[in-house]
């Protein structure tokens, strides 16, 4: 019974600090598409200042080295410093995953993610202009990140069940949208008046994340055990100081009784925790069936809601001439629309046992409305309610494929009960996935120039390759709905 309660209440409870890391690992990554109409603005709409030194009147109010015509590339620079050396460190972030405590993991990961954001900061008070010193420790902010999604996906896994995955972690992942939302909303606040409190803000919040993350988190229920018997060992090392530990643990049979759950053998040893499968190699994880399908699957995916998460903002500002902190709130829109795609994602999911099926309807449903919203950018009240459509069917199946998907594949019954494979699962779908998200802002930065309407184009097409890349599983999903052959989930 206490055991049960314990469970119960530490599931619970790891949902929630999971939640609160991620959403903090998100939050210190969106600043930077804030600033960004910040840093090259339109000098002309504004008054100059008196005293002002300079002719140049055209950029006086941009921040140097982004006051050139060619500052999309450049942001475009700074976008990838983040991205590519995020995909590149999530394919061996996985593999440390599995061999290295996730409390631990997750710690030193905030840390580090919270320095690096303060430090992008301070290039505003340093008065800093090296687009250098941006993409450097972009791109080290980008490593030490990689540390977030594997460790927290395992977490999770470790503590639910496949019953209803696809519905709790649909609501759970909404930490991605939560996160978007108030990064943009922090950095709004002082994007106009100090930009470098922007990312200072965010790095502090990442950083005590950390420190609760080091206090509090429990990763698994044989975590939890262990727990309880280091307890009880010390309980009962207080009562019976004149005696040796070890005969006394040996003997304790009640002891024994109270922490063994049903089907468990009588005989626990101190260290239950410890894991007698080896972590699943590379090759090996490649190897579990729709690793590789939905992997490339979330290449197109990501692509295409990164590239809403890096250029929405300065697309609003572009087209519509609102102010910074105006185009930071409503790109918020779309990743309201995010939290809502991703929880009927689960929900669907979970009812039919579909998650190839799932994600290929709302990928084909996207294409158009990402169509019809590069068309009605102008009329502002509709492009608000294309901003919630767009955000939920583009982020549905990449947070359900980020989420289940992952889960699902990382328990699959080809594994034979080695539990240790999640995190190097989670790490290769999500590492395949950030390739994408690195491409999206870089070719948008490109492409931007020649205009809008050819990055939108590149989105639509980036939609119709992932439900492509899903036909063979969608194709067995549906066989099986129809009684032709055994389904399986993932």
């Amino acid at each position: 019974d206490v055991l049960t309660e314990s469970n119960s209440w530490y599931r619970g409870f790891t949902l929630f600090l999971t939640f609160l890391f991620y959403t903090s690992y998100h939050l210190s990554r969106k600043p930077i598409s804030i600033i960004k109409s910040q840093l090259h603005r339109n000098c002309s709409t504004l008054i100059r200042p008196p005293n002002l030194n300079g002719t140049d009147n055209e950029t006086w109010c941009d921040w140097v080295p982004f006051d050139q015509d060619n500052y999309k590339t450049l942001f475009g620079a700074v976008d990838n410093s983040f991205l590519v050396a995020y995909a590149i460190g999530m394919f061996f972030s996985g593999i440390f995953g599995e061999r290295v405590p996730l409390r631990y993991y997750l710690t030193i990961g905030m840390l580090l993610s919270g320095l690096f954001t303060c430090l992008l900061g301070l290039g505003f008070y340093l008065n800093i202009h090296s687009i250098w010193y941006y993409a450097f420790f972009q791109a080290m902010n980008g490593l030490v990140q990689t540390t977030g999604w594997p460790a927290v996906v395992a977490c999770v896994g470790n503590w639910f069940g496949k019953g209803k995955r696809g519905f709790i972690m649909g609501v759970w992942n909404s930490h991605t949208s939560v996160g978007n939302i108030l990064g943009s909303l922090i950095a709004g606040v002082f994007v106009s008046s100090a930009w470098g409190m922007s990312f200072i803000v965010p790095g502090i919040i990442i950083a005590s994340t950390g420190v609760l993350c080091f206090f509090f988190l429990v990763e698994s229920e044989s975590d939890l055990l262990a727990r309880i018997l280091k307890a009880s060992q010390s309980r009962i090392a207080d009562l019976e100081e004149d005696n040796e530990k070890e005969p006394l643990l040996q003997n304790s049979s009640s002891n024994e009784e109270i922490f063994s759950s049903p089907g468990q053998s009588n005989s626990i040893s101190s260290e239950p925790a410890e894991e007698h499968t080896k972590a699943i190699s590379f090759c090996g994880a490649l190897r579990i069936p729709g690793v590789m399908e939905f992997s490339l699957c979330l290449l197109f995916a990501k692509l295409v809601s990164y590239t809403f998460l890096y250029w929405l903002p300065l697309y609003i500002a572009n087209v519509a001439h609102f102010d910074p902190k105006e185009a930071g709130d409503m790109s918020t829109l779309f990743d309201v629309g995010g939290i809502v795609g991703g929880i009927v994602a689960g929900l669907v999911s979970d009812q039919t046992g579909g998650r190839a099926s799932t994600c290929c309807v709302m990928l084909i449903l996207a294409a158009p409305m990402v169509s019809v919203h590069s068309h009605i950018r102008h009329h502002w009240l509709l492009t608000m309610w294309m901003l919630l459509v767009c955000g939920a069917l583009v982020n549905g199946p990449y947070a359900l494929i980020t989420t289940a998907v992952s889960a699902d594949l990382g328990t699959h019954e080809s594994l034979r009960g080695n539990s240790r494979a999640l995190s190097t699962v989670t790490a290769i779908i999500d590492g395949t996935g950030s390739i994408g998200a690195a491409l999206g802002p870089l070719l948008a930065g490109l492409i931007s120039p020649t205009g809008w309407n050819n990055v939108f184009f590149m989105l639509i097409t980036a939609d119709i390759l992932a439900c492509l890349l899903l036909s063979r599983l969608v194709y067995k999903e549906v066989r099986g709905w129809c009684g032709h052959s055994p389904r399986h989930r993932g």
